[in-house]
């Protein structure tokens, strides 16, 4: 690990993801996490109190708040989206001004703080529409049709990416988007199929699938992420850059996924089939190809191992 002795800045800082990349940082670096706490994964946890970690409770909607708190940064992790298709569904708007405007707000900022190490945004496997093989970065990216509130998040996520680039373009900002595929592991709140049949599973509840469940995903465990994530700021090569990261050999489909769950965790829930909720991804396996050959990074964690090591997570933090 070469990050250190940096100031860094992560919007959506108490979330999911951004738990794991303190984790990985905060001995060596001073944090500034800037959130709502909508979602929460940082407090009580063992970093929510640390002496390298500042919190200050902001939306990326308050650009004067925003800024302020960025300032002296060298780093920006700009992890603040509303994501999860149930919310995406009933709140579009706010999807779109917090995904959209809210980019926009952290990108001026770090143009005005004069950020010169890494600017980093958390773009979607999304924007690769409704079915995405081994899809590379080059390939078209799709924003869904107008009106179907299911690609609000992948539109404002593109808009974000499209915006990112034209500030490196524009003003030199040293920008890198990165697009998660299917990221799942201990921490996770929110929506996450993999957290939400875990925690069914280990209750022995019914799993409900909606939909055939023959949506095909390839997951990746939020470790190898955020080791993908760390390659993105550490290697001056990948500034200008998007990044797929993801692992292309954990695939499986939806009632796949569920019916894993259940064996590894020897689990006597029944699955339980449901109307769709909306348009749906029918497919999404990435290709990482230009991120091994940049960054050098290949996923590590296969879904077996990852499911055991995020259930072990929920039976301790949850006495399930």
């Amino acid at each position: 690990m070469t990050i250190k002795n940096k100031k860094i800045f992560i919007t959506g800082g108490a979330g999911f993801i951004a738990n794991c990349v303190i984790s990985r940082l905060i001995n060596d670096n001073k944090i500034i996490v800037y959130d709502n706490f909508h979602r929460d994964t940082l407090t009580d946890s063992i970093y929510e109190k640390h002496k390298n970690i500042t919190i200050i409770q902001g939306d990326v909607l308050d650009y004067e708040k925003l800024m302020n708190g960025m300032k002296g940064a060298d780093i920006v992790i700009h992890a603040a989206a509303i994501a999860g298709i149930d919310t995406v569904i009933k709140s579009p708007t706010t999807t779109m001004r917090v995904n959209m405007i809210g980019t926009a707000n952290t990108l001026e900022a770090a143009r005005e703080n004069n950020i010169k190490d890494r600017f980093v945004d958390f773009s979607t496997s999304e924007v690769l529409g409704k079915i995405a093989f081994k899809s590379t970065e080059r390939d078209e990216s799709i924003s869904g049709s107008a009106g179907e509130a299911r690609w609000c998040y992948a539109v404002s996520k593109l808009a974000g990416e499209h915006l990112s680039m034209a500030y490196y373009n524009e003003f030199g900002l040293p920008v890198v988007s990165v697009r998660p595929f299917n990221i799942y592991g201990p921490g996770q709140t929110g929506e996450g199929a993999i957290q939400i049949f875990i925690k069914k599973a280990l209750q022995n509840e019914d799993i409900s699938i909606y939909g055939d469940g023959n949506q095909i995903r390839a997951w990746c465990y939020v470790n190898d992420f955020v080791t993908g994530l760390l390659h993105c700021i550490e290697n001056p090569q990948a500034i200008g850059e998007s990044f797929n990261i993801g692992n292309p050999r954990a695939v499986i489909t939806i009632y796949g996924l569920a019916q894993t769950v259940c064996r590894i965790l020897n689990s006597k829930s029944k699955i339980v089939f449901k109307p769709p909720l909306s348009a749906d991804i029918e497919l999404r396996i990435p290709s990482v190809e230009k991120a091994y050959e940049i960054l050098g990074f290949k996923a590590k964690i296969d879904l077996d191992e990852g499911i055991k090591k995020t259930a072990q997570w929920y039976k301790k933090k949850y006495k399930l």
